[in-house]
Parts: structure tokens; sequence; C-alpha cells
């Protein structure tokens, strides 16, 4: 059954995060340097895209992550709070295009562009388990 996305372009989320030991490059493998690792940055723009989108969505779907091309372009130490936004910039069928950044309390720390694909929960997670029999 199609559906039509009611997903306003322009739609805004946010997510945040004070950085602590656990959110740094040494302590989820990404690096020795003890700054807030880039996977952790991407799932701050993630957590603001779903912000941004979850809420319009039908009933029974949800978005997942597709894509993501993003800068990590300065380092954030430990005790700075980073706040990462997401706005909508284009809804196409069921995907949704998202620009997202990051930024410390001084600079600018991250960018790029993320996309997502909403899915009917019940028939992915079907999916799921048929490809978990088929293995």
């Amino acid at each position: 059954m199609a559906f039509e996305l009611h997903v306003p372009v322009g739609s805004v989320g946010r997510s945040q995060v004070v950085v602590a030991h656990e959110h740094t490059a040494p302590n989820v493998g990404s690096g020795k340097v003890e700054v807030l690792a880039t996977p952790v940055m991407v799932n701050l723009m993630e957590a603001a895209a779903l912000d941004a989108a979850e809420r319009f969505l039908p009933e029974g779907h949800q978005s997942l992550g597709t894509r993501l091309d993003i800068r990590h372009v300065a380092a954030t130490p430990v005790g700075m709070r980073v706040v990462a936004t997401a706005e909508v910039v284009q809804v196409q069928g069921r995907l949704i295009t998202f620009r997202v950044e990051a930024r410390d309390e001084r600079e600018l720390i991250g960018d790029g562009l993320h996309d997502r694909v909403v899915v009917n929960v019940g028939r992915f997670d079907q999916r799921v388990q048929d490809k978990l029999q088929s293995s």
C-alpha cells in the first residue's frame, strides 16, 4: 500500500550532548585522542534528523538511515557541549534528505547531507526475519 509523506521541507530537529569520556575516539575505537569521536558526531546528526521528521510519519512507519556524506572539521574536547541540527531539504517518494551540522560551544565541527528512507515497520521486520531464516 502506497502512502504519501507529509514531512515539511524546512522542518528542523536538534540533538545535543556534553562530551564525556564515553563519547571520545579512544573509547569508541576510532582514534587515540580524547576528543569527540566522529561516530558519536554522526549519531548526534542522525538523532537530529529523527527529531526533525519522525513526528510527521504515518503510524507504523519509521525512517532508516541510508546515506551520510559528512565532514568532521574540528575537534571538541571533553566537557564541551555539542549541538547537532538537521533540516529537511527534500522529500522525494519515501526518501528524506537532510542538511546536517554539528557545532560545539566555539565553532562548526561538522556538516553534510544525510538521507533516510521511510519504511513500514512490520514489513521491514518480516524481511529481516526472512533473511535470518534463509542464512
